[in-house]
């Protein structure tokens, strides 16, 4: 200290004292055992801190929030938490979040296992359209009615001013209308109609990491909302049963990702038909347990059979010549 010039430790103390604060605030947040809350000498006065085994209030001057008992509304106290985390942030769109660098850091993390994970399985990164023409999603039946109340549509490529404010403008009207992707199945196997002629192209995978966007009417940050973060596998193959193989390893890549990776442990099965993914012929899922007992989805894999298939035209030479 006297090499540095200071000759009286009392020129420290503030420093000390505002340290011991902070480190205190930490262990109470972090809910960590150190005995290290005793105030130190001339400290500034404490900020209104309460804590029990369910419950921490914490105010200050910068930010005020208030963690729920998780035993008195499990809902809340998931949100109170995230908040508090600095995680997510609600948007001025209703229903969409903000994902603040500590919600971002965790989901960079999580993709760029899971991408090396998913690479491992022969799959290849590619990228599609944000907008999907709305005739693409009228080929595949079970495919739009299950999706058909949860679609963005753009009718309109540019505004225009009028005594209101802005306005589409009616010389902009698209020819078709184009829907905001809710998913990609469409798109990709038109792309796949044109990239498929021969066995030899086959089997072809190709995931997608995008934002898709699906107007629920009950959002959840980070598990419901109207836009949302995902990746998204396709797979065309020339047998079912490498079809199934296919979707039964992402599933168990989802599966020990969770466990691996996140330490949340899962439970495999199958979706009955009023939950299966709309078009498919079945769908397999990891399903964790929450802690009030109800189950969350946490990746899904499904087989759609022949039906993209054959809505989109997409054909090709088997190795003895025929057409299938």
């Amino acid at each position: 200290m006297k090499e540095q010039g200071i000759k009286d430790k009392s020129q420290l103390q503030p420093l000390i004292d505002e340290l011991v604060l902070l480190k205190n605030q930490y262990q109470v947040l972090t809910g960590s055992n150190e005995n290290m809350r005793k105030e130190p000498k001339n400290a500034k006065p404490k900020q209104n801190v309460q804590d029990d085994d369910d419950h921490v209030k914490i105010r200050s001057e910068q930010e005020s929030f208030v963690i729920t008992p998780r035993s008195e509304d499990y809902s809340q106290w998931y949100h109170d938490v995230i908040s508090a985390a600095q995680m997510v942030e609600q948007s001025p769109v209703k229903g969409c979040m903000v994902i603040r660098p500590w919600g971002m850091a965790v989901w960079d993390e999580l993709k760029d296992e899971l991408n090396r994970r998913i690479k491992a399985c022969d799959v290849q990164n590619a990228y599609f359209p944000l907008f999907i023409p709305m005739s693409f999603l009228s080929k595949e039946a079970e495919h739009v009615d299950g999706f058909a109340k949860e679609c963005a549509v753009v009718t309109h490529h540019r505004l225009t001013a009028s005594e209101g404010g802005l306005i589409p403008d009616p010389a902009a009207k698209l020819d078709e209308p184009l829907v905001v992707r809710p998913t990609s199945e469409t798109i990709i196997w038109e792309m796949f109609r044109r990239w498929i002629t021969s066995h030899r192209d086959l089997p072809l995978k190709i995931n997608q990491w995008a934002n898709v966007v699906r107007w629920e009417m009950r959002t959840r940050p980070f598990l419901r909302s109207s836009e949302f973060l995902w990746q998204e596998g396709h797979t065309a193959h020339a047998t079912a049963e490498c079809a199934l193989s296919c979707a039964r390893q992402m599933l168990d890549v989802y599966h020990r990702t969770c466990e691996e990776l996140l330490a949340v442990p899962t439970v495999r099965g199958v979706k009955s038909p009023s939950e299966r993914f709309a078009g498919a012929d079945e769908t397999y899922t990891v399903e964790a347990l929450m802690q009030n007992g109800w189950a969350l989805q946490s990746g899904t894999s499904h087989v759609l059979g022949q039906n993209f298939a054959r809505a989109f035209g997409v054909y090709y030479q088997t190795a003895d010549q025929k057409r299938e």
